[in-house]
């Protein structure tokens, strides 16, 4: 088995230089922290993008590559979405941004234990900010509140996780740490 340590990176092919650049730097705040060539094919460029914690969304570009919009069709071996991170003030904010700057848009979507809002990038990839409507407690992270969740939802008989379920979960693990 081999033990994986988490998303190094996601490499996109787009366009031309300039559109990848306005659209994960100056919609989505990603700052362009180096370009290269694609050392596999050096007439392609090479951009990597900061998403905000360290790891990189990087991206394929060519000069003679035209900007088109297409929207893919959800088949078994695609991408259906890429989803980022942002706070509950970002996402809430995004909405009319990504609208003023021209993306349509969901509109925010309450997922249960987050909040979502769809939209796609300039060449039609489908994009996601999610963001957690919930802090795990001290020494534990989002990714085990979910699975307590879970456990909770499915003894309810529930269809999806809902705040009552975070609630609880987060209670048992603050349970758990108490001294008393």
């Amino acid at each position: 088995m081999i033990q994986t340590q988490g998303i190094h990176h996601i490499t996109l092919n787009g366009a031309d230089r300039s559109t990848s650049i306005n659209f994960w730097q100056e919609i989505l705040g990603m700052p362009l922290i180096f370009e290269q060539p694609n050392l596999d094919d050096l007439s392609t460029n090479h951009l990597y993008f900061d998403c905000g914690d360290g790891r990189t969304i990087t991206v394929f570009t060519r000069e003679d590559s035209q900007a088109k919009k297409v929207i893919h069709e959800n088949i078994a071996g695609s991408v259906h979405h890429l989803a980022f991170w942002v706070s509950q003030s970002t996402i809430r904010i995004a909405e009319e941004n990504l609208t003023q700057n021209g993306f349509e848009n969901s509109g925010i979507k309450d997922r249960g234990f987050m909040d979502s809002l769809y939209f796609h990038e300039p060449l039609g990839l489908l994009i996601e900010l999610a963001s957690y409507k919930f802090d795990p407690p001290f020494g534990y992270s989002h990714g085990q509140v979910l699975a307590e969740a879970h456990k909770l939802r499915q003894q309810r008989g529930a269809i999806n996780i809902q705040d009552e379920d975070i609630a609880l979960a987060i209670r048992n693990f603050s349970q758990i740490n108490d001294p008393v």
